[in-house]
């Protein structure tokens, strides 16, 4: 099938409402071999589509990359946790396509709270922390599961990449609408994120902390305009506003490994400075 044709199958499957993320993913596909790639990992806060009006940072943050000297490949996926985008296979088919020089960034956190075995939960849930326990978990069709950690899902990304020759950058989620005037979001997921990166030489930096005070300095009134439901996702002008925040936030890392791929439009960002002491790692 031919690109065009490709593009007209994923516009079909769009309409009516079915196999979005995917046919978004094999759009975001075309680069420049001979360039470094930045990979965008990640859920639905990442990249959306579209679909209900949601967009993700990860599919409005091209613009601030020199796409002349790097390819950028939203290979984020809606739904996932880590768990999930590392077991169904999406992971597989993202590491066979990284190489020497190419950057990661991996956002996860948003869909991997909760219960282990709890259906709400579509055995998406890892254990929590970042260290090697297990917990054996049942699915639907009855076979079963060994769960890890969320920090050990992470900690595969990393290393898997470094050893390809790739770096990679460790975020945390983006806050919750109902969550980021009143108290600290995702503490537990930036935490484990931080730790991990220290622990396998790998960077992080806190996403929910540069975009929550991101958000204090515009109001309240201004940020319920960025959300498209009720306290997860956002529209495009989130998504616009988000992707700045992560250039910030990879401004605030010394020796950023995607400093030299910076277009013109990156340099009206400023790097980020936090209100309160937050967590980075550096290598």
């Amino acid at each position: 099938m031919n690109s065009s044709n490709k593009l007209l199958l994923c516009l079909a499957l769009v309409l009516i409402g079915g196999l979005l993320p995917d046919c978004a993913q094999t759009a975001n596909q075309t680069t420049n071999t001979v360039l470094p790639t930045f990979h965008i990992i990640g859920d639905s806060t990442v990249r959306s589509g579209g679909g209900s009006g949601n967009w993700g940072w990860g599919e409005r943050i091209a613009p601030y990359f020199d796409t002349n000297k790097i390819n950028v490949v939203n290979q984020a996926i809606a739904g996932r946790s880590a768990r999930t985008y590392f077991t169904d296979g999406h992971w597989k088919n993202t590491i066979a396509s990284v190489k020497a020089g190419d950057v990661l960034i991996i956002q996860f956190g948003t869909n991997d709270g909760g219960k282990i075995g709890d259906p709400a939960n579509k055995n998406r849930a890892d254990g929590p922390g970042f260290g090697d326990e297990t917990v054996e978990d049942t699915k639907p069709d009855g076979t079963k599961e060994t769960v890890h950690t969320f920090g050990w899902y992470m900690a595969q990304f990393v290393t898997q990449s470094q050893a390809k020759g790739a770096t990679v950058i460790l975020v945390s989620p983006i806050p919750h609408k109902d969550k980021w005037e009143t108290g600290r979001d995702n503490e537990s997921f930036a935490r484990w994120d931080a730790q991990v990166a220290k622990a396998h030489n790998a960077f992080f930096f806190d996403l929910t902390m540069v975009i929550t005070d991101a958000y204090k300095k515009i109001g309240a009134e201004k940020v319920a305009t960025f959300y498209s439901d009720l306290r997860t996702h956002t529209g495009d002008a989130g998504a616009q506003f988000n992707a700045a925040c992560v250039v910030a936030g990879l401004k605030s890392l010394t020796n950023n490994p995607l400093g030299n791929f910076f277009s013109e439009k990156a340099k009206a960002i400023a790097p980020y400075v936090p209100a309160s002491q937050t967590e980075t790692n550096q290598p």
